[in-house]
């Protein structure tokens, strides 16, 4: 996990900026809208990972520290934390920077779990083929 002052020094794995149609009805970005952008910044790891198709099963942890305002470039960084038979879970931090300003601060975090799928949607080991049963 990263020092919560300063975001993390790797590329973020998605960087998207916060748009007026995601906007609750206060004017701050839909907190579902940011929760949808962390689980596909997971999805992404998960599907590099398991070399196919996964699905989130968990999501733990989620706690909304600061608000996401409309325009503001948001970066999702991603680390896998722990790859079982089937299962990967992977920690996701969101991190807001107004478009006109350096200074980045996180708004939250969460460990994802996602399975590993074969091609009838049934779990799979993770380093199998897709499409295989293991």
């Amino acid at each position: 996990m990263s020092d919560p002052a300063a975001a993390p020094s790797r590329n973020p794995t998605i960087r998207t900026i916060a748009m007026p149609a995601d906007t609750n009805p206060a004017g701050d970005i839909f907190g579902g809208w940011l929760m949808s952008q962390m689980d596909l910044a997971a999805g992404t790891v998960a599907a590099l990972t398991a070399h196919g198709r996964s699905a989130t099963i968990a999501v733990e942890g989620m706690k909304f520290l600061r608000p996401v305002k409309v325009g503001d470039e948001v970066s999702l960084f991603t680390e896998l934390l722990k790859v079982g038979r089937s299962s990967m879970h992977i920690h996701v931090e969101a991190w807001r920077r107004e478009r006109d300003h350096e200074h980045s601060e996180k708004v939250t975090e969460a460990r994802f779990t996602f399975v590993a799928l074969d091609g009838e949607g049934r779990a799979r080991p993770v380093r199998s083929a897709p499409g295989g049963d293991g």
